[in-house]
């Protein structure tokens, strides 16, 4: 899977860049937002998009959902090519989705460099989150041409749909990170996931599954499949922020002990919480409530979820959520190099190291 990431993400840099410019012009500003009731300032709109945007995306990131995107059309049947620019509406989305994430959480670093906000300010930041939530909107109706408009509404539906059950995940997420009490059952964390990291995994599958004009089974198989990697994915992501800071996972671009810090309740606090001793689960809600942390207080409570076996049970409950995804898989009649690609997939978003 690390190849065929490797393989696209230039094809889908380039595709993001004929929606969102690099170097922002007028020319492309009528082009793409139509003609100005007075006069757009360029230099302006580059600052608060443009740049936000591509700073972002220079540094990194892996264009999973991009690429899952293109891998599902060519499961289709079509020729991933030609689709390079819906590709770019997830990817779009989850970048925005990013920025806003990071204000929110007061985040320090965002792979390995300050948070957006730092860099640009918290106005300028949200505001290019908040845009990179209508712009791949935008990319519905360019294209509207070769689409029909029966598949093109369906896009629009899905979208609303899933967008509005995203905000739903993030909100549970704030309150849950305002409260000093770990209340919060696995079942409601494994919601919150679904909601904020599996609705974007779902509009990847359904979003390919409505362009290529799939069946409704079909379309909620692979919506399924992407939806329950996609929570695999959040909470290896959660365990390999607690194992690069102690010190056994790769550059993982984040601050030392940054869950602990933003007093998030992972799937791996939840659990520690419930298996530890009264007074050891007191002290590690007291910690992730504090304001600020030391090193020795971030040391403290990753050794009390390690003690607790925390890591081992997230891992574990990961494998299971991806195991259950390729089921969803099986019996779609997809080429086989395809479905390995999607089985692969599934073992990398936990046990990758970045």
């Amino acid at each position: 899977m690390r190849e065929t990431l490797g393989e696209w993400r230039p094809a889908i840099d380039e595709a993001i860049a004929d929606l969102v410019p690099r170097e922002v012009e007028g020319e492309y500003l009528e082009d793409f937002f139509g003609e100005p009731t007075y006069e757009y300032d360029p230099e302006g709109i580059q600052r608060a998009l443009s740049d936000p945007l591509w700073e972002l995306l220079d540094r990194g990131g892996k264009r999973w959902r991009a690429v899952l995107f293109l891998v599902f059309i060519d499961a289709f049947g079509e020729d991933p090519e030609e689709y390079l620019h819906y590709a770019c509406i997830p990817e779009i989305l989850h970048n925005g989705t990013i920025i806003v994430d990071d204000v929110e959480d007061e985040a320090a670093m965002r792979r390995g460099e300050p948070a957006l906000h730092h860099v640009f300010d918290e106005d300028v930041a949200l505001n290019a989150g908040n845009a990179m939530y209508f712009l791949p909107l935008k990319i519905l109706t360019r294209e509207q041409t070769d689409l029909p408009a029966d598949r093109r509404l369906a896009a629009y539906d899905m979208l609303m749909d899933e967008l509005n059950r995203t905000h739903l995940g993030q909100g549970m997420d704030i309150c849950w990170h305002n409260e000093s009490e770990v209340r919060v059952t696995p079942e409601q964390y494994l919601e919150m996931c679904a909601c904020k990291t599996g609705c974007l995994g779902r509009i990847v599958a359904r979003l390919a599954a409505i362009l290529t004009d799939q069946p409704a089974d079909v379309e909620e198989a692979v919506a399924s499949y992407a939806e329950l990697t996609a929570v695999a994915f959040q909470i290896g992501d959660d365990i390999l922020d607690v194992e690069n800071s102690l010190g056994r996972a790769g550059e993982f671009g984040k601050e030392f002990g940054n869950d602990v810090r933003e007093g998030k309740k992972t799937l791996l606090v939840i659990h520690a919480i419930e298996e530890s001793d009264p007074e050891t689960a007191r002290r590690l809600e007291a910690i992730l409530e504090a304001d600020e942390n030391t090193d020795e207080e971030i040391g403290e409570a990753l050794s009390i979820l390690e003690e607790a076996g925390s890591i081992e049970y997230a891992r574990d409950h990961a494998l299971e959520l991806a195991a259950q995804a390729r089921g969803e898989i099986d019996g779609l009649g997809f080429d086989p190099e395809i479905e390995r690609q999607l089985r692969e997939f599934t073992e990398f978003v936990i046990d990758r190291d970045v």
